[in-house]
């Protein structure tokens, strides 16, 4: 293990907005933050924002910037990849950020029934083999999961590279009915560019140079019935 990844995770250890809960503090059990991130954490009302699989919290960070009414926490596995958000949050010391080290699959340990206002995924791992589609951050499993926290009318933001997730969430919006509010095959494309999907993280900027298309699609999930996967999913 490098030098450099260890003091990445001696800094975040010391950095007042990163969570690192236990193993134990969250599996089959409620985080004590709970129900309680507007309140007792960022104190305030303001609209809870999350972004899963943060990487470098680049989207969490620009985000918390542009709109600072509004609360954003960034969630990653990775200890040393997201320091350099967590880094930039601690220096600035801006008000309105938290990170939380932790699996995906723990994430409704953290957050009771409407208590998030938005979903931000941002170029997940496309999990595009037919025995990995459990771990699609926009799969079925994952939906009906995020449905336990996020408000009814709450929006699902997906920025990919994969062409193949893309169409994915696109045909699984379509066989429930969910609500589609925008899909975008190609958002650098257009001649008037969105302030928000302008916001160009490490690794989109390794997909553009590679020629590849960034694709975005938001919708709800808000109809109520529990969600089930497309006819036609992933590669084999």
């Amino acid at each position: 293990m490098g030098k450099n990844k260890l003091k990445k995770w001696a800094d975040i250890a010391t950095f007042r907005h990163v969570i690192q809960p236990t193993f134990e503090e969250v599996f089959k059990k409620n985080y004590h933050l709970r129900g309680q991130w507007k309140d007792s954490f960022f104190e305030n009302r303001n609209p809870l924002v999350v972004e899963l699989g943060c990487g470098k919290g680049e989207y969490t960070i620009n985000l918390a910037r542009r709109y600072p009414d509004k609360n954003f926490i960034g969630i990653d596995i990775k200890g040393a990849r997201l320091w350099k958000g967590a880094r930039e949050a601690e220096f600035d010391n801006l008000p309105n950020v938290a990170f939380i080290r932790t699996r995906i699959e723990f994430i409704s340990s953290f957050f009771d029934r409407d208590e998030v206002d938005e979903i931000w995924i941002t170029f997940p791992d496309p999990q595009l083999k037919r025995q990995r589609i459990k771990k699609r951050l926009t799969g079925s499993l994952f939906l009906n999961n995020y449905r336990t926290f996020l408000r009814p009318e709450g929006v699902i933001h997906l920025k990919t590279d994969s062409e193949k997730l893309y169409s994915y969430t696109g045909k699984l919006i379509e066989r429930n009915n969910l609500e589609l509010v925008k899909s975008d095959p190609d958002i650098h494309s257009a001649s008037e560019k969105d302030d928000i999907l302008s916001i160009i993280t490490h690794y989109e900027n390794i997909f553009l140079k590679e020629g590849k298309k960034i694709t975005y699609t938001a919708f709800r999930i808000h109809n109520g019935k529990e969600i089930i996967e497309p006819e036609q999913e992933g590669e084999e």
